[in-house]
């Protein structure tokens, strides 16, 4: 037995953020080593569990590609855990990749998890990364841990406001003293993005597409405001009335038009928070403005819009992909700075 005092000299302590879309790595010292789309593929045998094929990358490129025996699935739904078994096995795999080295020492490991969760999400957290070979587990908000990637001053008396916006969840935090002053938290985001737009296409187009394609389409001509011009992508599908392969062409104003609900819904989560933070704090606001982090901010105009809709200074971080990772692998590197906001 590795007494604890040497073992946590050798293992290499980590920070996740387990999102709905993406999983991030954070290996202290090292920075964000891993980060994957949160897919797990796995060969059915006829018993309990079966054989991992891939996961991650590789995994993400057999969704809707499978035979009957291989299931690829996504074991995260609205920033929460959907498939307990899922989530471990692709944990340990990620886990294994960014602690080359040091398997036999279990590491401790700080979890970024959405404002608002129940008692019960939590603890499928913690039994997920500790059966995934972590020797300690602790949670922080992942608004706050926004907050301190993106280098806002959430230790200090001032008003912060984070808008974090992911695969499954959109939260809106106001931070201040190293507390959250108000959350909300939106299960629904840019998957909900992604349902829109096939949906769009299969009602105005009659065709089907995946969520690969329709994420591809958010993420090249996505917009959340109108602007000059119109860029056009080819998308391939199966046309809803003959059941044959055809492609066409989609134009970002129709984008725009499909994104109308779900990029309205992070809209109004923003205007009611403004509205029920203290007054006190308002006014910190109308210096320091709104961050954007998580993947969505990167929705082209999707800050422009905030800022027409709200008044506000609006900005995105300068890694909106990685900024829990990051922010919880700061409170990992200076865990008695952190150490009271950590769960």
């Amino acid at each position: 037995m590795i007494p604890n005092c040497i073992a946590r000299r050798l293992s290499h302590d980590l920070a996740v953020d387990l999102g709905t879309a993406n999983t991030l790595v954070y290996v202290k010292g090292r920075g964000v080593v891993v980060n994957e789309p949160s897919v797990v593929a796995i060969q059915k045998n006829g018993r309990k569990g079966g054989r991992v094929l891939a996961v991650g990358n590789d995994a993400k490129m057999m969704l809707g590609r499978t035979p009957g025996d291989i299931e690829a699935i996504r074991p995260m739904r609205d920033g929460v855990i959907a498939d307990f078994e899922g989530a471990e096995t692709m944990l340990r795999q990620l886990i294994k990749k960014a602690h080359t080295g040091r398997r036999l020492i279990r590491p401790r490991i700080i979890v970024g998890v959405p404002s608002g969760i129940t008692q019960v999400e939590k603890n499928a957290v913690r039994e997920t990364a500790l059966s995934a070979g972590a020797s300690e587990v602790f949670l922080i908000d992942q608004p706050i841990a926004a907050a301190i990637g993106a280098d806002l001053p959430v230790m200090d008396p001032v008003c912060s406001m984070v808008v974090d916006i992911g695969g499954g969840t959109t939260q809106v935090a106001v931070m201040s003293l190293a507390g959250i002053v108000y959350s909300k938290s939106v299960r629904g985001a840019g998957d909900k993005m992604d349902e829109a737009i096939m949906q769009y296409v299969k009602q105005r187009h009659n065709l089907l597409i995946g969520e690969q394609s329709a994420e591809s389409i958010k993420t090249t001509i996505g917009n959340a405001l109108a602007d000059n011009g119109a860029e056009s992508v080819q998308i391939k599908g199966r046309d809803t009335l003959t059941g044959i392969p055809r492609s066409i062409a989609i134009d970002s104003n129709e984008v725009r038009d499909a994104l109308t609900e779900p990029v309205s819904v992070i809209v109004a989560t923003v205007k009611e928070a403004l509205e029920e933070i203290p007054p006190e704090l308002s006014s910190d606001l109308i210096d320091r403005g709104i961050v954007l982090t998580g993947g969505v901010a990167l929705l082209r105009n999707l800050d422009k819009r905030l800022h027409k809709e709200t008044g506000l200074a609006v900005r995105i971080a300068d890694d909106p992909l990685s900024t829990v990772a990051l922010g919880a692998g700061k409170a990992l590197d200076m865990g008695d700075v952190f150490k009271g906001i950590l769960n």
